[in-house]
This record gives C-alpha cells, sequence and structure tokens, in this order.
C-alpha cells in the first residue's frame, strides 16, 4: 500500500498526498454485511447543535467487523481486500469454508486467497486469531481485547501494532503503540501481525474541501473570539491569547485527565510516553 503526490495543476493538488488504491480489490461491498449509516450534524434529538463543527460530509454505508472472531476452527478465505469509509485502515472479505461471509481489519502482508483461522490451536501466523497465552513472546499483534470474549477493541487503526512482551501467570505484557507497558489477560485474544495501509499517516488533505467530505465543518480557533466566548479570546490586535486552554477553562497542553482512580491503573506498568 502506497501513496500518490499529484501533480500542482491546481492550488488543492499542489499539496495533496492521498492513498494509492492499488491493494483494493472489490468497488462494492458485501450487501449482507452493510447498513445505512445516519449522520447527526453534532445536533441532539431536539435539533438543538450540542456539538460544533460537525456536519455535511458524503454519504456513508457502515460495514460489519467481525472484532470477535469466534468461528474457532473454521478456515476462511480472503475474497477481497476493501476500502472502508469508517476508518482508516482496510478490510477484508472472508469466506469461511461453512458457508459464513464476515469482514476483518485487513492486516499488512495479507494476500487475496490466503487462509486464516481463529482458535486457541491454529499456527501464530498473519490474520490468525488467538488467545495470548498461546502466542510466542516477541509476536507483533494488532486487534487485542480487554476482556476474553468481548470483541477487539485496542490496536485497530491503520499501521498499529503492539508487541507480545512476557507472560507472568494469568497475564500478558504489552507493549502499546503509545509506548505504554500494560497487563491484559492471556486468555484475551489477539491477531498476528500489524495493520495494513501504514501510509495513511503519510496522507495531506490538500484542501479545505476534503475536511467537508469527511464531515467536518471549518473550526474557528479561540484565540480569534471575544473574551465572553473562550478564556484566549480578546485582546488588541492580534493577541496571542495567554496559556493554551480549552472554551470551558481546562489547560489544554500538559494537563493530566485521567482520573486518579480509575480502576485499570493497577493494570499499567509504564505509562505512556509524553
Amino acid at each position: 500500500m502506497g501513496i500518490r503526490k499529484l501533480k500542482p495543476t491546481t492550488p488543492g493538488q499542489r499539496h495533496k498526498v492521498i492513498g494509492a488504491f492499488d491493494k483494493i480489490t472489490a468497488s462494492t461491498p458485501e450487501k449482507s454485511l452493510v447498513t445505512g449509516k445516519r449522520n447527526t450534524g453534532g445536533r441532539n434529538n431536539t435539533g438543538k447543535m450540542t456539538m460544533r463543527y460537525i456536519g455535511g460530509g458524503h454519504k456513508q454505508k457502515y460495514r460489519f467487523i467481525d472484532f470477535k472472531r469466534n468461528k474457532d476452527g473454521i478456515p476462511a478465505t480472503v475474497k477481497s481486500i476493501e476500502y472502508d469509509p469508517n476508518r482508516s485502515s482496510r478490510i477484508a472479505l472472508l469466506y469461511y469454508a461453512d458457508g459464513a461471509k464476515s469482514y476483518i481489519i485487513a492486516p499488512n502482508g495479507l494476500e487475496v486467497g490466503q487462509t486464516v483461522v481463529s482458535g486457541s490451536d491454529v499456527a501464530p501466523e498473519v490474520g490468525n486469531t488467538l488467545p495470548m497465552a498461546n502466542i510466542p513472546v516477541g509476536t507483533i499483534i494488532h486487534n487485542i481485547e480487554l476482556r476474553p470474549g468481548q470483541g477487539a477493541k485496542m490496536v485497530r487503526s491503520a499501521g498499529a501494532f503492539a508487541q507480545l512482551t512476557s507472560k507472568e501467570g494469568a497475564y500478558a505484557i504489552i507493549k502499546m503503540p503509545s509506548g505504554e507497558t500494560r497487563k491484559i489477560l492471556a486468555a484475551c485474544k489477539a491477531t498476528i501481525g500489524a495493520v495494513g495501509n501504514s501510509d495513511h499517516g503519510l496522507e495531506k488533505s490538500g484542501k479545505a474541501g476534503r475536511s467537508r467530505w469527511l464531515g467536518r465543518r471549518p473550526r474557528n480557533r479561540g484565540v480569534v473570539m471575544n473574551p465572553v466566548d473562550h478564556p484566549m479570546g480578546g485582546g488588541e490586535g492580534r493577541s496571542s491569547g495567554g496559556h493554551p486552554r480549552s472554551r470551558n477553562g481546562l489547560y489544554a497542553k500538559g494537563l493530566k485527565t485521567r482520573a486518579p482512580k480509575k480502576h485499570s491503573s493497577k493494570y499499567i506498568i509504564e505509562r505512556r510516553k509524553k
């Protein structure tokens, strides 16, 4: 999966860097695995705007992704690699031997025609899902569960991967993409390999219109507002605005917002890098 830099034939093309769709093999999704998707435009049930800077955007269909991978022992063939507008990674369509179909997040190196399988006794190969108790130490993993059977919650975005560094009793020690080291129950499942589309972080939209296609409206900065509207507003001319903070006064740079007595803190061995 590469990227494309366009020739500067227009101002919008000049700085645009977009993902190459060369690995995508299907243009329409599997009909049985999609549903309509409604967007709120930032409004609540009475029509009042409760979130700003949201609205518009291209119409999207939601693809159902199998994050649980609980069809143990049944091999599945990769039918196609597809684009998903709801996430940064690509998705892969699986055809199971028993006739079922499902989507999974496509890991790096997964090809059409390849066979993947889940279960406690499967080989630790790319695309296979198994409990971390059965994964060799040092393996690169993604799609990690936090509770057994809950479904993958962590390490799902494009190019992300974690590493299984060691095991301690009932727990596996994981090095997260953020740099955090934490314990997770070894009975939880994870998928082998890193998430594909790793060049996603190199993309540049090139123009404001591409943000509008994603449903993002223009966002005005606090320093250009009046004092009544924002703590950083006001002043003569172009004032810098003082200490950066949010609209409701919370410091924006360096203030720790994690709850001090959060129950999961006991599982964190080393906090993420600043």
